[in-house]
């Protein structure tokens, strides 16, 4: 069957959609309602489905809208990056590169990603955007990000991982506190002590692995703040608001009046994971895999 159907039919389908108000779509999208509804019929016509149900003024996406929602949706998205690598093809530039990450990819692995990379290809505009591992996981499925740095145990089926570095956690501990490398034992010394952790919400799978260390040592720590930055954690620990652990690759952090104790006698690791999209269609996207 050969659709007849234009790019502004599914702009003006995923307004309503969003919206659930034909009126209110018609307004952001400057057109007439009865305009409106004749092309979201005229693509329901076109495609033999029916998109919405009508009743007493309430508008409902049926099962068949919800799937095409989500796959115009990204599907625009592709299209959106698609075009704007031609406009940078266009002013010499290869292509854009989006990166998503989590505070610690950015100490190491991502600089010397961006290092080695503009040696052999420096004409690549990379964005870079620190956010949580589950806003990673939305934009990869949204092609918001070509590419995430995660620290998470399993990601959705659409998405491909690869484990790129495990290590071990470490203790943060103000400057003069009086445990240090040569007189700790355990974490039970800090049985009575007040944590500053990465919220639950920044990892689900990242803070039951840390949960697991305080099970092996038979206590419950006292959670006195969650944050999802790093350098939040450092500030309360420098203020003495309390004590954390954290990957070792967040203890290069420098300028701050702390101390780390690498806790490598405890069997939980942390592993940082490379994330992206199988049905990104992005050029650059293989070169940069290659790289890494």
């Amino acid at each position: 069957m050969n659709y007849q159907i234009e790019l502004r039919h599914i702009r003006y389908f995923l307004a309503v959609a969003e919206e659930l108000h034909f009126r209110k779509a018609a307004e952001k999208l400057f057109i007439s309602q009865p305009g409106l509804s004749r092309q979201i019929k005229i693509l329901e016509e076109e495609l033999g489905v029916i998109l919405f149900e009508r009743h007493n003024r309430k508008v409902v996406l049926t099962k068949v809208g919800e799937y095409l929602q989500k796959e115009f949706t990204g599907q625009l998205k592709s299209l959106k990056s698609t075009l704007d690598n031609a406009k940078l093809f266009q002013k010499g530039k290869k292509g854009e590169f989006k990166i998503g990450y989590v505070g610690s990819a950015m100490q190491n692995v991502i600089p010397d990603l961006l290092l080695n990379f503009e040696k052999i290809n420096p004409d690549v505009v990379f964005h870079l955007k620190e956010v949580d591992n589950q806003k990673q996981i939305e934009d990869l499925l949204s092609f918001a990000i070509d590419i995430g740095f995660v620290r998470l145990e399993r990601v959705p089926i659409n998405l491909e991982v690869k484990t790129i570095l495990k290590e071990n956690f470490c203790l943060v501990l103000p400057e003069n506190h009086p445990i240090n490398n040569e007189n700790f034992q355990s974490l039970k010394q800090f049985e009575s002590s007040s944590f500053i952790l990465f919220d639950a919400n920044y990892s689900a799978s990242y803070y039951e692995k840390v949960m697991q260390i305080f099970d092996d040592c038979n206590f419950t720590p006292l959670v006195s703040h969650n944050t999802i930055h790093s350098s939040s954690i450092f500030k309360l620990v420098e203020n003495n608001f309390g004590i954390s652990i954290i990957p070792k690759s967040l203890a290069k952090k420098r300028g701050y009046q702390i101390k780390f104790i690498e806790l490598d006698k405890v069997s939980q690791q942390t592993k940082l994971s490379l994330v992206w999209n199988k049905k990104n269609n992005n050029p650059i996207l293989n070169e940069v895999l290659a790289l890494l």
